[in-house]
């Protein structure tokens, strides 16, 4: 497969709006209306708290919590479904189940709410299999998250942040990296590499480049044998003409 499988489409747009907006939505419902959605994130450990494997990730605490994970998530979303567009689907919904359910067992005794989880999935999906399927492109794509979201990382370690779920985030980075593995990808075709891209090419001994001296000018080394050592002109002396008559209209009513 080449470059043609990457195309633009109006769903690489529309699934991360649509979802970022889905979360704006129901933010507003819960600020609005005054409900109490925290109680359906993900409580460890208690047979309650597995619906929150499916709610949490439209769940946030405030503001600023909604905020920090819509710019990401619109981000990695589009590259997603961009650069995979068969696996996004997949990669989406397993992430959210999977990244809920170790969250749920390796927990804290607190309600886990926010999408970080599933951001955490796309970043360590995108950067595993990128550096994996060793196509130029989409190892460019995973240093471009690495260098964008790679101080993400330490967010996975207890003792940064106790206010955050870092079990949810080390969840996510871990359902992440499994499904790079699990998932195929197609086999990008290689760029082409000629002859003289390769380390071990020799001017000198192409055939090609026998036709240039030292200067770059054209020499022919293709001279016949018995061409005299004067030969200015040979060629053209040589070459025979003919030369065919044909009478105007004009000229047979004269």
């Amino acid at each position: 497969m080449n470059d043609n499988h990457f195309k633009f489409s109006n769903a690489v747009i529309g699934l991360p709006v649509l979802s970022v907006l889905l979360l704006w939505i129901i933010y507003w419902v819960q600020i609005r209306f005054d409900f109490d959605f925290y109680e359906y994130g993900i409580y460890p450990r208690e047979f309650y708290g597995l619906r929150g494997v499916l709610f949490s990730p439209f769940i946030h605490e405030n503001l600023s919590h909604l905020y920090n994970n819509s710019i990401p998530l619109l981000v990695l979303l589009a590259a997603l479904q961009f650069f995979y567009p068969k696996q996004s689907f997949s990669v989406i919904v397993y992430g959210i189940l999977f990244s809920g359910l170790i969250t749920w067992i390796i927990g804290r005794s607190n309600f886990h709410i926010g999408a970080s989880g599933l951001i955490y999935v796309l970043v360590s999906f995108i950067f595993f299999k990128g550096i994996q399927t060793r196509y130029y492109r989409l190892v460019a794509l995973s240093l471009s998250v690495i260098l964008l979201y790679g101080g993400m990382i330490w967010y996975v370690f207890p003792e940064v942040d106790k206010t955050i779920s870092w079990e949810g985030h080390l969840a996510g980075f871990i359902t992440g990296f499994a499904m790079s593995l699990m998932y195929k990808t197609p086999e990008y075709a290689k760029p082409i590499v000629y002859d003289w891209q390769k380390p071990d090419f020799k001017p000198e001994e192409d055939p090609f480049m026998k036709h240039f001296d030292e200067n770059g000018n054209f020499v022919n080394t293709e001279v016949p044998e018995d061409t005299p050592d004067d030969f200015s002109g040979y060629f053209y002396s040589n070459i025979p003409i003919n030369y065919t008559l044909t009478k105007k209209e004009s000229d047979e009513k004269i």
